[in-house]
């Protein structure tokens, strides 16, 4: 069933193609010429466009950062951290990341496929045995119109690789209305106090939506990851995540829960109107539980999340320490799913017209069918979350700039906005 591009917008993952961006704004902002700097004057559209939000009480505030050549060129913060307290926002500030997660969890498989913990053409199963069992649901439609789900075994075993591209055929319950998508409702995954461990089981009784590395497909296939990270680490994910890279960035305030009293103060929250964020749970990083959703369950503020996309900006490394070596960030930032590699793409793409997806990120591989198309470079990496939160890595411009907000309603709008006003306030 097709749903609306309303619904589309909501979900827990990637923007959506830029194809309703005001072509008169979008002109000359595609592929601008290396070496560009920021116009200062135009720069402050972005915070007219911000007071307005939340002027108009759209969002309850936001903060912006954009940095070029390691230096910041505009850093500002919209509003409060939630219309109650009415306390600032600032650096340290705590934001719910929601997919903005799975960038994170995917750089940490890299470094342990990196250092020979798993290889991408490894099996689940061998570290998640259930998953030798796992079969693949395909609709079949009667002659009076209704539906029913065949089980049927995977042309191949799922793999790390699988999980890693959104190949894998796991999805998720709460949005699209497939037969396999209602059988994921009706299992209700998502009760009591459970960890990933338990998790994964669950998964594993509930058919694929597709067969292994056919489509692009949403879902929980970074929370199986995750599981597999931690049967080959032997660890936590959170233990694993910290020893590999939020230790050395030093992201002191990215975890999955904010217990300290003190912390719990700087939690941003939505406008009470808009605080559901449709993802089939609820995300209280207050609430101590065992799952740790590699998917969707993170916190951070700008001060971490600044030091990890500069890491991304510089291939790898940060402040001398080398996260991951050339060679695997090249991998990871590597088109999987292109021309040639079977995987098909469905009205559920999140990354959007003119992006690919390597292992973890997407990837601007195109200008896509747009005329003129959206703003920014080939070579882009991106990824948002249903909370708002958003970042851009522009490696031609040696730029990116993060977003942090909490609006699920408002997202994709102001995303696409704020994208096309930074690349406006470039010039050669």
């Amino acid at each position: 069933m097709i749903l609306s591009i309303g619904l589309r917008a909501l979900v827990c993952g990637a923007l959506v193609s830029f194809g309703a961006m005001s072509i008169a704004h979008a002109e000359g902002t595609y592929e601008i010429p290396a070496g560009a700097h920021f116009n200062q004057e135009k720069l402050g559209k972005i915070s007219e466009f911000f007071k307005n939000e939340v002027a108009t009480g759209k969002i309850a505030g936001a903060t912006v950062l954009i940095k070029q050549h390691g230096k910041p060129v505009y850093h500002e913060a919209f509003g409060v951290q939630d219309v109650v307290s009415k306390a600032p926002i600032t650096d340290k500030t705590i934001f719910r990341l929601f997919s903005m997660s799975k960038a994170i969890t995917s750089v940490v498989a890299m470094k342990m496929l990196e250092d020979g913990k798993f290889k991408l053409d490894d099996p689940v199963s061998k570290y998640i045995p259930s998953f030798a069992n796992v079969k693949v649901g395909v609709e079949k439609k009667a002659e009076d119109g209704t539906k029913t789900l065949e089980l049927v075994p995977p042309n191949r075993p799922m793999t790390v690789k699988d999980l890693m591209t959104h190949t894998s055929g796991i999805t998720y319950g709460f949005y699209g209305d497939s037969l396999v998508r209602q059988a994921y409702r009706a299992a209700n995954i998502y009760a009591g106090d459970f960890d990933l461990a338990e998790f994964a089981e669950r998964i594993a009784k509930l058919p694929l939506h597709n067969q292994p590395g056919a489509l692009w497909q949403y879902g929980h296939s970074t929370d199986i990851l995750a599981r597999v990270m931690e049967v080959a680490g032997g660890k936590s994910l959170l233990d694993i995540e910290r020893d590999l890279l939020l230790g050395p960035l030093g992201m002191v305030d990215t975890g999955f829960l904010v217990t300290d009293p003190a912390k719990q103060k700087l939690l941003a929250q939505p406008v009470p109107n808009d605080s559901d964020f449709r993802v089939g749970r609820i995300n209280d990083p207050t609430v101590v539980k065992k799952i740790q959703f590699a998917s969707g369950g993170m916190v951070t503020t700008m001060a971490d999340y600044e030091r990890f996309a500069q890491m991304l900006l510089n291939g790898g490394s940060f402040d001398g320490k080398t996260i991951l070596k050339p060679e695997t960030f090249k991998l990871m930032t590597t088109d999987q799913i292109g021309p040639g590699s079977g995987v098909e793409r469905d009205y559920f793409y999140f990354p959007g017209d003119g992006f690919g997806f390597g292992l973890g990120l997407a990837i601007r591989t195109d200008p896509g069918n747009a005329k003129p198309p959206p703003p920014g470079d080939l070579g882009e990496l991106k990824w948002d979350g249903a909370s708002g939160c958003y970042f851009v890595i522009d490696p031609k411009q040696d730029m990116f700039f993060v977003l942090l907000e909490q609006t699920p309603s408002e997202r994709q709008r102001i995303q696409r906005t704020l994208k096309q006003l930074v690349y406006e306030a470039m010039e050669n």
